[in-house]
């Protein structure tokens, strides 16, 4: 007689999968922080190369527009493999499919260092999206199975101060590190230290039960996700948030250089503060966010406000540093990135509740297809607005007009903040339903 695997939660985790208020097992708290620290090396791999581009451009002699093109490289590939991403990480083990994208994309910052050309540099910045297209679609469905809704806001704040403080560790240590040593040795060794994380990554994440590999079950296809107006309304509010985020991690270190005149060490503190300040606010707001849940607020209120809070007052804030002279300017800028910690706590937050188990790792692969395109057309627009106007004032204020279009996307075009419910292909018993609430 075969053997029914009634439950396949992994028992490394073990959460009450009925109580949004059930606390984060020391298991799972420590796969958080692994996950916390992935992301954290993610972007400093990704925007390392800002915080070399005056120097690589004077070294190779190429123009603001191909520098702009160098530093959109990167999202060609990460954008259009997300699709991909999303499907790997619902079909087969996130674990290992997380485990091989992080290996390509160390492997390609130290290679960076070893490159001579602008042609080169654009192919391992290529190969850099590959690898970190499985890192968002990976977190996702990693906290969408193992992770209750009352801790969630938590669980992804955790994510979003590693985006926030890879930057922040970047330019500060970074960029000291690339004033004096030259750039290169910096990406080879980060690259290869990098990957050591790999190490505790084997050992401590668990294999993803077999119950929520989405194709086991008949999981919604991507035609029944594409008929969700969430899932548009969540891609395009991406897409603005991300215009901000991709213009500043690009083209921070340059604008603070080049038109505010400041020292590469001067830059780095700057910088860092900036994205240091947007780790701490959203922490704080991830936190906040859940204990309001738990107070008794919907998460369609609770998300959304934060959301559209913090996408209004980032896009005020950043003009008016653009605007405004001296230390006021400065300001300003700091201002506009603990705004942007309000966002960034929540909208993973989001797609998780709407998605479930079972779909988000393709929703996320579609909401971040959509929302990285943003990382193509930042750059390059700049860049070459920068050739045409020598100046910074238009850049910043397309950046501010997508932040407001993004606010109008998360109220508009979301709906309420409730599971998703899929049409089943198959009948899966009663008990299994249960077992799994799409929350």
């Amino acid at each position: 007689m075969p053997h029914t695997v009634h439950n396949s939660r992994p028992r490394f985790f073990p959460v009450s999968p009925t109580t949004d208020n059930s606390r984060l097992t020391p298991a799972f708290s420590r796969v958080l922080v692994l996950l916390f620290l992935s992301v954290f090396i993610n972007y400093i791999d990704r925007s390392n190369l800002s915080i070399a581009a005056p120097l690589i451009k004077d070294e190779l002699g190429i123009s603001a527009s191909q520098l702009g093109m160098l530093l959109s490289a990167f999202f060609w590939t990460y954008s259009c493999c997300q699709l991909l991403s999303g499907w790997l990480v619902d079909r087969f083990d996130v674990k290992w499919v997380f485990a091989a994208g992080f290996f390509l994309w160390s492997s390609a910052t130290a290679v960076t260092g070893l490159v001579h050309s602008l042609a080169l540099l654009v192919v391992v910045r290529v190969v850099l999206g590959i690898g970190e297209s499985v890192a968002y679609p990976g977190y996702s469905k990693i906290l969408a199975v193992h992770c209750p809704e009352g801790r969630r806001g938590f669980a992804n704040s955790m994510v979003s101060a590693g985006l926030a403080l890879g930057p922040s560790f970047g330019l500060l240590f970074g960029g000291t590190l690339v004033a004096r040593y030259g750039w290169r040795p910096f990406f080879v060794g980060l690259g290869s230290l990098c990957l050591l994380w790999l190490v505790p990554w084997a050992r401590w994440m668990p294999a993803t039960g077999r119950a929520h590999l989405s194709q086991e079950e008949g999981g919604p296809g991507m035609r029944e996700i594409l008929r969700q107006r969430s899932a548009w309304g969540t891609g395009i509010g991406l897409f603005c948030g991300n215009y901000f985020l991709y213009f500043l991690v690009t083209w921070l270190p340059f604008y603070l250089a080049r038109e505010r005149h400041f020292s590469l060490i001067e830059v780095a503190r700057i910088g860092g503060g900036f994205f240091l300040l947007a780790a701490v606010s959203a922490s704080l707001c991830g936190w906040l966010s859940d204990r309001w849940i738990r107070a008794g607020g919907t998460p369609t209120r609770v998300r959304k406000s934060f959301m559209v809070y913090g996408a209004v007052a980032s896009g005020f804030f950043l003009l008016a540093s653009v605007l405004t002279p001296g230390i006021l300017s400065l300001i300003w800028l700091m201002l506009a990135g603990v705004s942007f910690g309000l966002t960034s706590s929540n909208v993973w937050a989001i797609t998780q509740r709407l998605a479930g188990p079972k779909a988000v790792g393709r929703w996320c692969g579609l909401q971040l297809f959509v929302g990285n395109c943003a990382g193509v057309v930042a750059p390059a627009v700049t860049g070459v607005l920068l050739d045409r106007t020598r100046h910074f004032f238009w850049p910043f204020l397309i950046v501010a007009l997508f932040s407001w279009l993004g606010a109008l996307a998360w109220i508009v075009g979301v709906g309420p903040i409730e599971p998703v419910e899929w049409e089943r292909r198959d009948r899966a018993p009663a008990a299994e339903a249960l077992a799994y609430p799409a929350g």
